[in-house]
């Protein structure tokens, strides 16, 4: 493949200025006085050597040994190993039927499916998704849509699945409508 293609939100072809990579926003919190700096949300500047262009549709599972990005459609799972630091990143026209797992899950696109990120779930502006998301670490942006479940899972408890206990009240949930 050629060169890795960087991810930027805002300058889709390059790297972003220095300056625009250390920006920090400052915001006033909700309630008290005091300002905090807060960094916005960003679509991080990530190389991959695999990149799904606007114009492909993929049918079958992904396993994934490096970070994708995906701008095309994938009717599948996407799985990428416990172990490795590898980021799945659904982009604007990026659409998803299946479920996604790996270390970190950026949305900005459409899911239809579950998403287990093990470090870390991005939910963009632009994002939707139907389904649930487990997450150790989870960022969602104002506009992002979610029709599922969030159930956030410490780290040693993402490496290991989740506890039984822990399905059963989601699916209870699920049909009632109700937790427990």
């Amino acid at each position: 493949m050629g060169e890795p293609c960087i991810l930027s939100r805002h300058w889709p072809h390059g790297a972003a200025p220095e300056a625009a990579q250390n920006h920090r926003q400052k915001e006033t919190p909700m309630f008290g006085s005091k300002k905090t700096n807060l960094t916005p949300l960003v679509m991080g500047q990530e190389k991959f050597d695999t990149l799904i262009g606007r114009n492909a549709e993929i049918h079958g599972c992904l396993k994934l040994q490096e970070s994708v990005r995906i701008d095309g459609k994938v009717v599948g799972n996407i799985e990428a190993p416990k172990d490795g630091a590898i980021s799945v990143v659904i982009g604007p026209t990026g659409e998803i039927h299946g479920d996604v797992i790996a270390s970190r899950i950026i949305v900005a696109g459409k899911v239809s499916g579950n998403l287990h990120g093990f470090e870390r779930v991005e939910l963009m502006a632009s994002a939707l998704v139907q389904g649930d998301i487990k997450y150790a670490s989870m960022a969602v942006e104002h506009g992002a849509r979610l029709l599922g479940l969030m159930l956030q899972v410490e780290v040693h408890e993402a490496s290991a699945g989740i506890d039984r206990n822990v399905r059963a009240a989601i699916e209870k949930a699920k049909s009632t409508g109700q937790p427990e």
